[in-house]
């Protein structure tokens, strides 16, 4: 009988941005050249990178990491990501993006416009990381990061940054560190997998969110729910929604965040950032719909990211609109499996604040701010 061969995982731009960085102030410090670099990842594991290439020079040193994507390959897969690291005059540590690295020029991102397009998460890690070394060699000192990735321009061509308003090349990006392989057959049969223990355990009620981040405001939202109930879904809204109506579920909570929840809206149950477009008519019509003001609904349609229109909403007071995102959610999955479930949606911020939220029976077209 063939066994199946667990699929690999890789590490994200901001993982291997991290080790150069510590291999180049090491080097810059003791003088000597790594040949690799050892950090921890957000979502705790401790990971060894081998440096594709290391030099010190007087006031700079340079490392460089060649990225693994693992067996999900994306457009970055192969890239080398240099890290360049020099000596500040004030304290502190400061980073910036060189070559290859796209810069912010629209907001609605969670980096501001004008920045280095290095997210929150990796900037997190290279701080904390070039922390530890100084502390290692007793310094205070103050550094520069530089984060340069060769031929990034030409990588960002494949990719949706340059809609994004990220020009000139691609992100540095990671919120757990590493690339968990997104092989369909392999992920789909994890969340069947899941539900079954789910089912297995006495659950009726069961969470599916797209991501981590949503699942910890998930299990907040519901904390009387044992842990077998909250599953990952990842971009599989449809596939998901299917399984649970075929386990007998009786109740779905979806939780998650305005980009992927603005294309389930609109009926698109697979999420994938290159799956759909989103929409920003449609959520024209449903912020004039909450009786957004006309402004307000011609900006929407303009808007970058979903995310973007979430802030505008909110700046606005205009909270009806949620409520309709998070009706239309339930809607679209109600047709999708053809009822025979409570649905409900709930809707956050990357902060974890609550948006809004719906909950639908079939025919039913009842908002809920209370259980659900």
């Amino acid at each position: 009988m063939e066994t199946k061969k667990a699929l690999r995982e890789g590490y994200t731009t901001g993982s291997c941005a991290t080790a150069a960085a510590k291999a180049a102030l090491t080097a810059l410090i003791t003088g000597k050249a790594q040949t690799e670099a050892t950090i921890r990842l957000p979502i705790g594991r401790v990971v060894t990178f081998a440096m594709a290439s290391c030099t010190v020079g007087g006031s700079s040193a340079t490392a460089s990491v060649i990225k693994d994507g693992g067996d999900d390959p994306d457009a970055t897969h192969g890239a080398t990501i240099v890290s360049t690291v020099s000596w500040a005059l004030d304290s502190g540590v400061h980073i910036d993006g060189g070559e290859g690295v796209g810069r912010v020029t629209k907001p609605g991102l969670p980096v501001p416009v004008g920045e280095a397009a290095i997210n929150p998460v990796p900037r997190q890690m290279i701080r904390e990381t070039i922390k530890e070394v100084l502390e290692q060699y007793g310094l205070d000192r103050g550094v520069n990061v530089v984060i340069s990735v060769p031929g990034g321009e030409e990588i960002a061509k494949k990719t949706l940054n340059a809609r994004l308003g990220i020009i000139g090349g691609i992100s540095i990006l990671g919120t757990r560190g590493i690339v968990v392989p997104f092989s369909t057959a392999a992920y789909r049969a994890s969340i069947v997998q899941a539900l079954e223990v789910a089912k297995a355990n006495g659950c009726r009620h069961v969470v599916i969110t797209t991501g981590g981040r949503s699942e910890k405001y998930a299990m907040k939202e519901y904390p009387y729910l044992p842990e077998e109930a909250f599953i990952e879904m990842g971009d599989f809204v449809g596939f998901t929604l299917k399984q649970c109506k075929r386990l007998g579920m009786g109740r779905v909570s979806m939780v998650g965040m305005m980009g992927k929840f603005s294309k389930v809206a609109q009926g698109v149950m697979m999420v994938h950032a290159k799956s759909a477009p989103i929409d920003f008519g449609f959520l024209a019509a449903l912020a004039e719909q909450a009786g957004a003001s006309s402004e307000l609904v011609a900006a929407v349609r303009e808007a970058n990211t979903a995310a973007q229109v979430g802030d505008m909403m909110q700046e606005a007071g205009c909270t009806k609109f949620f409520e309709l995102l998070c009706e239309a959610c339930c809607r679209a999955a109600l047709r999708e499996i053809g009822g025979g479930l409570v649905v409900a949606t709930s809707i956050y911020t990357m902060s974890g604040q609550r948006l809004g939220k719906a909950v639908q029976a079939d025919g039913d077209d009842e908002t809920d701010r209370r259980g659900g």
